[in-house]
């Protein structure tokens, strides 16, 4: 079979470097990548490198090898368009459809997914000249990635700095996997949580769970990938960021429940597929409790942690607002999947069966997914981004 043929425009900012990792890491995964960098991102990375990484020749201007008419074949013939970094420049050129080199050339004829993941100073990221850009190639059907938070060029910090190449291949991935789809949560706002939270019992210990957050973040990055604007909340995962996703760091139920329920207030969808204490300890010890020669502890008292999936359900921003809530069973599965879904008041709810070696940590899932309408939809084993393209195919009719 063929390759895939993956074409990385490359724009001329300072993260230029970095698209580097996500040419080697698309070309080890078995994709034909031509690069197409700007005639400023050559200050940065030289054409020799591009070359050379890729095994492509490589040019800016239409006007080399013109009798092959790269500035059409290029775009023709690709299954994947991704610009990385895409400076504002080139998201505005990109927008008002310019065509003055061979990259604004090739986004102008290809017919194929394309995906932009921008890099740039924080203020220039939130010019209103630029977020109408981004909403018009949204509005057409390109995957915009939100950029990430952290240290920009000289002493800045901000958000405006590239994700990282290997979650920006994920997206990748999974938008070759949808193929010619449209991206349907296009203009949404979902609201995930992911991981397990920790209850402290003294600056020491907690009580926790075995949740890796794995499927959070799948349901993360599947959603990326499908063009939602994503809010990731995770509680002590571990997990690097997702590509696109804006994330805040929790780690007690209590402060979930601050974080959901801030992020649900203009949320299209909230999906709660974090695992939630259900208890906490009732009183905080500020030392750590020692132990006793010849004397036994004294028992923990706890109570009960905030429904955080029932608050949500109850108290939706708006009447339209989806809510999915996850449930982790040990046995009776579909039948306490059934009631908790009655008591939580969610539009669905995923249940799965649990265990020391099952789900937790893992690669794969497998789960019912249970509609308030009756409706079951059954996953089979496999991946947890499976899994997460089922819940999004399940939600995105529902949204209306």
């Amino acid at each position: 079979m063929d390759k895939p043929k993956v074409v990385l425009g490359v724009s001329g900012g300072i993260a230029a470097y970095k698209a580097c990792e996500l040419l080697r890491r698309l070309t080890e995964s078995g994709h034909d990548v031509r690069v197409v960098p700007t005639e400023s991102a050559l200050h940065f990375v030289g054409a020799a490198t591009w070359s050379a990484l890729s095994g492509h020749p490589v040019a800016t201007e239409v006007w080399n090898d013109v009798h092959e008419v790269p500035h059409v074949r290029i775009g023709q013939g690709a299954d994947l368009v991704v610009v990385a970094p895409a400076t504002a420049d080139t998201l505005a050129r990109a927008a008002h459809g310019l065509a003055d080199d061979l990259l604004t050339n090739t986004l102008l004829t290809a017919r194929c997914p394309v995906v932009f993941a921008p890099a740039m100073h924080t203020e220039m990221w939130e010019h209103p000249a630029t977020r109408e850009n981004v909403a018009t190639l949204r509005r057409r059907g390109a995957v915009v990635i939100e950029p990430a938070v952290g240290r920009l060029t000289g002493v800045d910090t901000g958000k405006g700095r590239l994700p990282d190449p290997g979650e920006i291949f994920e997206v990748c991935r999974r938008v070759l996997t949808r193929g010619a789809a449209e991206p349907d949560l296009a203009g949404r706002h979902v609201v995930i949580s992911a991981g397990g939270t920790r209850e402290p019992l003294d600056p020491v210990r907690y009580l926790g769970n075995r949740s890796s957050g794995k499927q959070g973040y799948a349901l993360a990055r599947t959603a990326v990938a499908r063009g939602a604007r994503v809010t990731l909340i995770e509680a002590n995962t571990g997990l690097p960021d997702p590509a696109g996703a804006d994330v805040v760091s929790v780690g007690t139920a209590v402060q979930l429940r601050e974080a959901v329920l801030r992020a649900a207030a203009d949320a299209d969808v909230v999906v709660m597929a974090a695992a939630v204490a259900d208890f906490r300890p009732a009183a905080y010890a500020p030392g750590k409790i020692k132990k006793r020669d010849g004397q036994e502890p004294e028992p923990v008292a706890l109570v009960r942690n905030p429904d955080i999936l029932a608050e949500v359900s109850a108290g939706r921003a708006r009447p339209d607002q989806i809510v999915v809530g996850f449930a982790a069973e040990t046995d009776d599965v579909l039948a306490n999947g059934r009631e908790k879904l009655r008591r939580k008041g969610c539009d669905l709810l995923v249940v799965n069966e649990v265990g020391e070696r099952r789900t937790f940590g893992s690669e794969d899932n497998e789960a019912v997914v249970l509609g308030a309408d009756g409706t079951e939809t059954p996953v089979p084993h496999g991946p947890k981004e499976a899994l997460a393209d089922t819940v999004w195919d399940l939600v995105s009719p529902r949204l209306g």
